[in-house]
């Protein structure tokens, strides 16, 4: 278990950003061949393949030995609440210091952010000789700060008061002999002039690291657990899984959910519809054959949860209400904010059930609005059976959360069994699930 987690420690310590996140995605899908959407794909049997958009989202997928006639797949985000710099970053304030420009990504919890060390991470578009290339970058040291203003100047400070982020959340950069450094520490850290830094998409992240906690180890706390936790699982699972004939195996992680998808690399965009039917294509299907699929097809979708938070107890529903290392969470919402109907609920828990998972059912208080995520935004384009799922954590969207450290193996095993059961679809609401017999050395 606790390799587990130290494995989740190391990936978000890679994945500052998304597109660090998906950096450091490929580096865990050893093995897998990259596909590029400008090329021709041809796929094997058996074959393991991924693909990027932006390089800040990607989708993974392996080929089963056999035929196959449907997808099952995992869908998380690459993304989490922060802070974009602009791009004339540099603010001088009264001669003394300067400060950096910059913008709320996402809805964080921006009192999270002050007092503690930051940094900045991205991408950077650099000019080369052919024409410009993408370059990611990271400071890594502690180089900013958003300083707090004391309680003598504002009283008000612990009575409800509402920050406003054009002034409150800039992060201070340095003194006023720093004026002109910020571009020239970028071009420093990746080793090319400044005058040839043409574009970049940089962002704050918190540097403080992740520990593992409490009198047994029960909680990990850490930056960005929604949703690189999910994403981190989903990508274990796609390795370890074994292959079953019926269906491709698909992992997908897509960026920009916390400003709602609407992006070439989001869920709301074409990317993973144009996977799906390539992967069709590509096995000489048409297009009858492509929709047949998507009928027989099944997503999890994986994004973290709201656990019964302990000083605040009657925020949660009076029973559907979910605690940190006691499972899988399946959600639901009567607006379909998320997507989980009875089908697809009963069908991965008794997936889980099978494979010895617990899970528990999460619903928001009735009268209290809950976010949404990435199933019923990418049914919009891949209309399949979706399940909303996550493991309960505390302080969503704050730059530090907190979740159990049992249950992200029990997230993995659950993906994995559900990547390792066939789902058979006998018209409209009949179901058969077919799994692989257990491992030998879970016998």
């Amino acid at each position: 278990m606790m390799n587990r987690v130290d494995g989740l420690l190391d990936f978000l310590h890679r994945s500052p950003t998304a597109f660090h996140a998906v950096d450091a995605a490929v580096d865990l899908l050893d093995g897998f061949q990259e596909l590029r959407e400008c090329d021709a794909w041809t796929l094997k049997a058996s074959g393991r393949y991924y693909v990027t958009r932006n390089r800040s989202s990607i989708i993974a997928f392996t080929m089963p030995e056999g035929a196959f006639d449907g997808f099952q797949l995992l869908a998380s985000h690459s993304d989490s609440p922060t802070f974009k710099i602009k791009e004339n970053a540099e603010l001088v304030v009264s001669g003394k210091y300067v400060r950096l420009d910059v913008e709320a990504y996402g809805g964080a919890i921006l009192s999270s952010w002050f007092d503690r060390p930051l940094s900045v991470a991205g991408r950077v578009m650099v000019r080369t000789p052919r024409g410009i290339s993408t370059r990611l970058v990271n400071l890594d040291r502690d180089t900013l700060i958003i300083p707090n203003v004391a309680i003598h100047m504002n009283r008000e400070i612990n009575s409800g008061y509402k920050y406003n982020t054009a002034c409150d959340t800039m992060p201070l950069w340095g003194s006023a002999d720093s004026k002109d450094t910020f571009r020239k520490q970028l071009a420093e850290a990746l080793a090319v002039d400044v005058e040839d830094m043409v574009g970049f998409d940089l962002y704050l992240y918190n540097r403080m690291p992740g520990t593992v906690w409490g009198p047994q180890g029960d909680y990990v706390s850490v930056g960005r657990l929604d949703d690189l936790e999910c994403a981190y699982a989903s990508l274990i699972a796609l390795k370890e899984a074994r292959s079953i004939d019926g269906h491709v195996n698909v992992c997908c992680i897509f960026d920009n959910e916390e400003v709602g998808s609407g992006t070439k690399q989001g869920a709301d965009s074409t990317f993973l519809e144009d996977v799906l039917r390539r992967i069709m294509m590509a096995t000489g299907h048409h297009q009858e054959d492509y929709l047949r699929a998507l009928s027989s097809s099944f997503m999890l979708s994986a994004d973290n949860a709201h656990a019964v938070h302990p000083n605040h107890p009657e925020l949660c529903d009076p029973v559907n209400q979910v605690q940190m290392n006691a499972g899988i969470v399946i959600k639901s919402n009567a607006r379909q904010k998320y997507t989980t109907d009875a089908v697809s609920s009963a069908v991965f828990g008794q997936i889980c059930a099978s494979a010895g998972v617990p899970v528990q059912y999460f619903a928001n208080r009735s009268d209290m609005a809950g976010g949404s995520t990435l199933g019923n935004i990418s049914g919009g384009h891949v209309s399949i059976n979706t399940v909303d799922i996550g493991l309960a954590q505390l302080a969503m969207h704050s730059c530090y959360e907190t979740a159990g450290t049992r249950d992200l193996d029990y997230m993995v095993q659950g993906m994995t069994a559900f990547y390792e059961t066939d789902i058979r679809t006998h018209g409209d609401g009949e179901y058969e699930l077919q799994a692989l017999p257990p491992r030998e050395t879970e016998a």
